[in-house]
């Protein structure tokens, strides 16, 4: 057997002991404080912004688990580096676990939301992973140790000369089982042990926390929703004009989902107001409700992108809870905090001036899933998500921009971000193959606050031709739109674009996400081919 692939192996199964202990601990504690998590949410802080789009643009709701892999992969380098480093210097491989170890505990007390036991879990891991190092690392075959070694001892039995040479570890003679088999024997021991209790370990994390995702879940859907004091119009009934809860797109920083129960969680409204207020989820529950239809969309939305939809909210109006409290002269910023940690600044004028601003406790008919910010969350129809749309939210500070910046305006985007015009073809699909005859291209156009007046679809480079608006109730949601298209055969190019309520074109130049959303007019390519089958 070869050291150094088995020291690397010593440390992989160290550090990943040392995780497992922490990752148990963080379940029985708080899950908000498991290393992989905290290290996580720093290494989201202070990823440049250019890294983060292509990130979302790239991968999606899939970039979470990329980072938690991109850590973990990280980390088993670094073990079995300091597994190999063991072998020659323990200090040295002691005092690089102690110092990743204080790492992660900084990582974990500088979150936004860190409490002073969130470094424990990941000092947990590092006591571990030294621990276990040590004791593999001493049965490594070729480790110089005394239980390896022959010593002269008193004779047991009588019939062993006085004087004989044995090996304590076995009680063999020189003559018996060879060391080295010995030594290979005890390693492979020593590492399978540690192996079944990391897998014991993974499986309690596991039971751990599928019994409070259960526990959570069963709280939720326990929930009565009341009848809505001021109900939406009758329900739009073309398909694909509410976007399905398990569809709705997500972004956010929470590497795991904040899973908040209802009957421990409460809404301080504080800051700049006269009278500072705290709220519990009952108390929203028996205050008017509105029920409205929404667009939600990300400014990381890309021309064309899928981060964009529209459900049916139920809430409490946001300007009924900050005029409750008072908001004092100069305040101009609603900051929302998260249990993410993350903070969420909107402009003050945009929840008091009458729009459908609210703290919905619902979605689609029942109460918010995890992932969309259960148990309250905020909505405000005219401004991206990173600006109006805080999620898991916990408190409201009334605060002005010149003296706070919130989570996204740091790290550059713009602080004040209303919702540009824009539209998009959803049918065909891409590079679709068409047949020859009559086509219905389809799609929606937005501009919350302001509306749709117009939709305009141009083939190839024949003159701009209006598209069908279908109805809507409000405009603070999209509008769907039909243009039919006598298709011929050939290579097309599809364009849209739309013009708000007060008359404005849709802005035509390219221009990417950050600081302040993505304009440009969104494009397909068809071929329509004479010789396929209709159909």
């Amino acid at each position: 057997m070869r050291r150094r692939p088995l020291a690397a192996l010593t440390g992989l199964l160290a550090a990943a002991g040392g995780v497992c202990a922490a990752e148990l601990t963080a379940s029985l504690t708080r899950p908000a404080a498991s290393p992989l998590v905290t290290i996580g949410g720093t290494v989201i802080d202070a990823t440049p912004t250019p890294v983060k789009e292509y990130a979302v643009r790239t991968f999606g709701t899939y970039d979470k688990p990329l980072l938690i892999t991109g850590i973990v992969v990280t980390l088993g380098l670094l073990a079995a580096l300091v597994g190999v480093l063991a072998t020659r210097h323990r200090t040295a491989a002691v005092a690089a676990i102690g110092l990743a170890a204080a790492a992660g505990a900084a990582a974990a007390l500088t979150r936004p939301d860190a409490q002073p036991l969130d470094a424990l879990p990941a000092l947990l891991a590092g006591g571990v992973t030294a621990a276990l190092l040590m004791w593999l690392i001493m049965r490594l075959p070729g480790s110089a140790e005394p239980a390896a070694s022959s010593v002269p001892v008193p004779a047991g039995p009588a019939d062993q000369p006085a004087g004989a040479m044995v090996t304590p570890e076995s009680g063999q003679p020189p003559g018996g089982t060879p060391p080295a088999v010995t030594q290979r024997r005890r390693f492979l021991i020593a590492a399978g042990t540690t192996s079944l209790g990391i897998v014991a370990g993974a499986t309690g994390t596991a039971l751990l926390r599928r019994h409070g995702t259960e526990a959570a879940d069963a709280v939720r859907e326990a929930i009565t929703l009341p009848a809505p004091a001021d109900p939406a119009p009758p329900a739009q009934t073309t398909p694909g004009f509410y976007t399905p809860t398990e569809d709705f797109y997500r972004v956010d920083i929470a590497l795991t989902l904040p899973r908040i129960d209802p009957r421990a969680w409460s809404l301080t409204i504080g800051g700049m107001v006269d009278r500072p207020a705290r709220l519990s989820f009952d108390d929203l529950l028996k205050l008017p409700l509105i029920e409205r239809d929404l667009t939600l969309n990300c400014v990381s939305n890309e021309v064309g992108g899928p981060y964009i939809g529209t459900a049916r909210w139920l809430g409490v109006p946001l300007a009924t809870l900050l005029r409750a409290a008072g908001v004092q002269a100069g305040a101009d910023q609603v900051v929302a905090r998260a249990a993410d940690g993350i903070t969420i600044g909107t402009p003050a004028a945009a929840v008091l001036d009458g729009r459908d601003a609210m703290l919905a406790l619902a979605m689609n008919g029942q109460p918010l899933p995890a992932e969309h910010g259960f148990p309250a969350r905020m909505i405000t129809p005219g401004l991206y998500g990173y600006v109006g749309a805080a999620k898991w939210i916990t408190s409201l500070e009334l605060a002005t921009f010149a003296g706070f910046d919130a989570y996204w305006v740091q790290r550059g985007w713009a602080a004040q971000a209303p919702v540009k015009t824009a539209s998009r073809i959803d049918r065909p699909t891409p590079l679709a193959r068409l047949t020859p005859g009559p086509v219905a291209v389809a799609g929606v156009a937005w501009a919350q606050r302001r509306g749709i007046s117009a939709v305009q679809v141009q083939v190839d480079d024949a003159p701009w031709r209006p598209a069908r608006l279908l109805p809507t109730s409000s405009t603070d949601t999209w509008v769907q739109w039909v243009y039919d298209w006598a298709a011929t055969p050939g290579n097309h190019t599809l364009r849209v674009r739309a013009v708000d309520g007060t008359g404005v074109m849709q802005a035509e130049r390219r221009a990417a996400p950050f600081p302040d959303g993505a304009t440009g007019w969104h494009t397909r390519l068809f071929t329509v081919d004479a010789t396929r089958p209709p159909g």
